[in-house]
């Protein structure tokens, strides 16, 4: 009974990549390809997310500035935090104030919005990732909320309508694989 529980959960995670390929695969190669144009014209990445999300956006930072799957030199990505050092900010401006101090036109904000719904915060950081010229990357789980209108026409929006949140975050990951591929690939070539 539990084993076959087991291979459930594995079928139903093989299900909905299979489902979402075809959806998905046109806004992660333009993700990749804003990367490589931000980071090849000297530009960096800022990462945030909010609760469980925050450990995608670390592994995406990490993949970036430390390699991915093939050596290479490591790529500029800063993962923006809350309140563990920001105390004297207000909890909705504690990332867009990050991004104002350490964003700069042409960087790229990558924000992991998961299943939070229209999350104050993460808000707040893509309008003020606007205000700084900064392009965005946004991946989102369940409903789209207010999500499209805050969106310019530079962003990227990759939408994983499921409501679970685990599926969704299972999603984000391979979708952060697959973005650290594409952005490897481009600056790299082909693998051996």
């Amino acid at each position: 009974m539990l084993e076959a529980h087991v291979q459930h959960f594995f079928f139903e995670s093989a299900d909905l990549i299979n489902q979402v390929a075809d959806i998905l695969a046109g806004p992660v190669t333009e993700a990749a390809e804003a990367a490589v144009a931000c980071l090849t014209a000297g530009g960096k990445l800022l990462v945030c997310a909010q609760r469980v999300d925050v450990s995608l956006a670390q592994g995406l930072c990490a993949a970036l500035m430390h390699g991915f799957e093939r050596e290479r030199p490591g790529l500029p990505a800063l993962l923006l935090e809350g309140s563990r050092w920001t105390t004297a900010v207000a909890p909705e401006d504690e990332l867009a104030t990050q991004i104002r101090t350490l964003g700069q036109p042409g960087d790229l904000l990558v924000v992991f919005a998961g299943t939070v719904g229209d999350d104050v915060r993460l808000l707040a950081a893509v309008a003020e990732a606007h205000a700084r010229d900064l392009s965005v990357i946004l991946l989102t789980g369940g409903e789209p909320g207010h999500w499209p209108d805050a969106l310019a026409e530079t962003d990227v929006w990759i939408p994983v309508a499921h409501e679970r949140p685990l599926r969704v975050r299972e999603l984000h990951g391979l979708v952060m694989h697959a973005l650290c591929d594409a952005i490897d690939l481009q600056l790299l070539g082909e693998a051996g």
